[in-house]
């Protein structure tokens, strides 16, 4: 590996917007914003959704209308 051209791999802390949670782990994302986490201090970065608030994840996924969108095809179409 050539020296200095490779980014900084570092912990930092992950917040979930939609529900507060902070998860920590290595990245090589980096902030401004800081967040003192478990007596330390790390770059946070804010994310919109992660695993703690996505539908797929949480079991609060909804269930798609594919049968009546599979109606709609066939009248229009003829199936």
């Amino acid at each position: 590996m050539q020296p200095e051209i490779h980014p900084q791999y570092a912990p930092v802390v992950f917040r979930d917007r939609s529900t507060g949670d902070l998860f920590l782990t290595r990245s090589t994302l980096t902030s401004d914003e800081t967040i003192e986490y478990e007596g330390r201090v790390y770059p946070l970065v804010n994310t919109d959704i992660t695993a703690a608030s996505h539908p797929f994840w949480t079991g609060r996924a909804r269930e798609l209308d594919t049968e009546g969108r599979m109606q709609r095809f066939r009248r229009r179409y003829g199936g």
